[in-house]
């Protein structure tokens, strides 16, 4: 397990900069045996050092990309696969090890569409107040995959909120509602994006 200060999606990117000897350890684990791992959201806590509090909902990262530094150091590139969770924390050994399950996904139904319709426009809009406040977002003609089960994960992934709200998008299980409460909180963060952009 590979706890973070940031949310990863299902079929969303993630690079890594492991430096740690623990997660030096944990990478060379699963090159040698596998190229999974979870990742998790650290509710309390640093991501350096341990002894953080954990969400106990992840995301399983599959290694696409590895590149081990002269100093031992390496260079990842990831991708997030599916959800897991974690039914139980182990002792670290010597990295964080958990007793993990994956967390299935709610079926896609035809109205999912007008709901994905609805979240892209309020993502969209959000990414291009936030890109004219100089914030380091995705730009807002970011293209998404024409899976609609693929791109509602994308949006929840670049929509332009903090890493609490991500996690909420994270555990929800039926995907309508996610688009939801995704149309919902990227409303909001327009809607103080606007007020900033005003001076205010």
């Amino acid at each position: 397990m590979f706890p973070l200060g940031a949310v990863l999606f299902p079929h969303a990117a993630l690079p890594l900069h492991v430096f740690e000897p623990r997660y030096r350890a944990l990478v060379r684990d699963c090159l040698r045996h596998g190229l999974e791992f979870g990742v998790v959201l650290i509710e309390r806590g640093h991501e350096v050092g341990g002894g953080d509090t954990r969400f106990g909902v992840g995301t399983v990262a599959r290694i696409r990309e590895a590149a081990e530094l002269a100093d031992g150091r390496w260079a990842l590139v990831c991708a997030g696969t599916r959800r897991l969770t974690v039914r139980a924390w182990l002792p670290d050994d010597p990295y964080p090890l958990a007793l993990v399950e994956d967390r299935p996904d709610g079926a896609l139904s035809p109205a999912t569409a007008e709901h994905l319709a609805v979240a892209e426009g309020a993502v969209r809009r959000a990414l291009a107040l936030a890109g004219e406040l100089g914030e380091a977002v995705a730009p807002a003609t970011v293209e998404l995959h024409p899976d609609p089960a693929v791109a509602a994960w994308q949006l929840a992934a670049v929509a332009p909120l903090g890493p609490v709200d991500h996690q909420r998008l994270l555990e929800i299980d039926d995907a309508a509602a996610r688009l939801n409460v995704l149309t919902a909180l990227a409303t909001d963060a327009s809607a103080l994006l606007a007020y900033r952009l005003s001076g205010g």
